[in-house]
């Protein structure tokens, strides 16, 4: 993936996320969940990206 590719995608991520918090009204523990969540994606995200954690289809969860 492209450098400028993944500035704009998180960029994206980040303004999508900001929207969220600033113009959608709902409990502050609920939005404190939702950004820990995204965070931890899109950790994952660049993690798998850069080739650190392999490809994350092969990653499987239970049976």
């Amino acid at each position: 993936m492209p450098l400028i590719q993944l500035v704009i995608v998180l960029v994206v991520v980040g303004v999508v996320l900001w929207v969220i918090n600033s113009y959608i009204p709902m409990q502050s523990t609920i939005k404190k969940i939702l950004n820990v969540v995204v965070i931890i994606g899109v950790i994952i995200w660049l993690l798998s990206v850069f080739g650190v954690i392999g490809n994350l289809s092969t990653i499987r969860i239970g049976k």
